[in-house]
């Protein structure tokens, strides 16, 4: 037969027990003194109504909506204080129009002249290729003045087969050529916009070779070649361009050198002038050097 017996689990001593209960009510005691404000409830509630709001707005792309909402509100209750602007005075604009400066000002039917953000709007319409340079003034109670400066279309840029008009800063002011723009000095090649002004510069003081170019060629961001008119190609040289069109000035205007029958010259060397005839004159010259230079009897010439 077997016998199994059991411990009875061991009580804490009384003195124990009375220590653990103490420091419990210690505690405790200020939680249950402490008080919660009236309507504590509310404003949490409130409070997270407000952030899941903000969470959505942000999530949803709603900002500028509400942005928008708000500047509509206060630029009513300017408006009813008599601060609608009620009159505009543009001036300096000729390639832009009314319309879109007044967008890019952020001027409405209803803006208020108060809640205009004239900074803003100044930046704005200097983001415009056209213009320069803009100024935004407020005139109180009612009147906005705004003056712009604007570039001048200074040449055609072609790059990766596409004709831009630019300013002589390099800036692309339009990506399609009016008709009344296409007289203007054609400059082809990455890194020819920036370019462009000092050499066409530097052109301009040879009117008789500038009024024969077609187009100004920037060949590997280094050295320009000028393509006439009359299909000749001239080959300048990366330094002491003026030396090159000096020499080419002056061939031309003792030899007519840039009347003849030829396709390209070559002044990239400071000592020599290399001309590369057309085929057709090249067949004539060679005619002419048989003639005087006629063969002799057994084949020796």
């Amino acid at each position: 037969m077997s016998i199994s017996t059991t411990t009875a689990p061991r009580r804490r001593p009384a003195a124990s027990r009375g220590l653990i209960s103490r420091i419990v009510r210690r505690i405790t005691l200020p939680l249950t003194d402490a008080r919660v404000p009236r309507h504590a409830g509310l404003a949490a509630f409130l409070m997270f109504a407000a952030s899941v709001t903000a969470y959505g707005v942000v999530r949803g792309d709603h900002v500028d909506a509400i942005r928008t909402a708000i500047k509509d509100a206060a630029d009513s209750a300017a408006n009813v204080a008599g601060m609608r602007i009620a009159t505009v005075s543009l001036s300096g604009q000729r390639q832009v129009s009314r319309e879109e400066i007044f967008a890019a000002a952020g001027v409405t039917d209803h803006s208020s002249l108060l809640f205009l953000d004239v900074a803003q709007a100044r930046a704005k319409l200097e983001a415009i290729p056209w213009i320069a340079e803009a100024t935004v003034r407020k005139l109180y109670p009612d009147r906005l003045q705004i003056t712009i400066t604007e570039r001048e279309a200074f040449a055609l840029w072609q790059r990766q087969g596409k004709v831009s008009v630019m300013a002589a800063d390099g800036t692309v002011l339009a990506a399609t050529v009016e008709p009344r723009l296409a007289s203007l000095s054609f400059v082809v090649g990455n890194g020819a916009a920036a370019r462009a002004r000092g050499f066409l510069a530097l052109l301009d003081q040879y009117p008789a070779i500038r009024d024969q170019v077609r187009a100004s060629i920037l060949v590997a961001e280094r050295r320009w070649n000028l393509r006439l008119k009359n299909g000749i190609d001239v080959r300048l040289p990366d330094t002491n361009m003026e030396r090159a069109l000096d020499t080419l000035a002056r061939l031309d205007r003792e030899k007519h050198l840039l009347s003849r029958d030829i396709v390209a010259i070559d002044l990239r060397l400071p000592d020599r002038v290399t001309v590369r005839l057309s085929d057709a004159a090249a067949e004539r010259r060679e005619e002419a050097f048989k003639k005087l230079n006629p063969k002799k009897k057994g084949g020796d010439a």
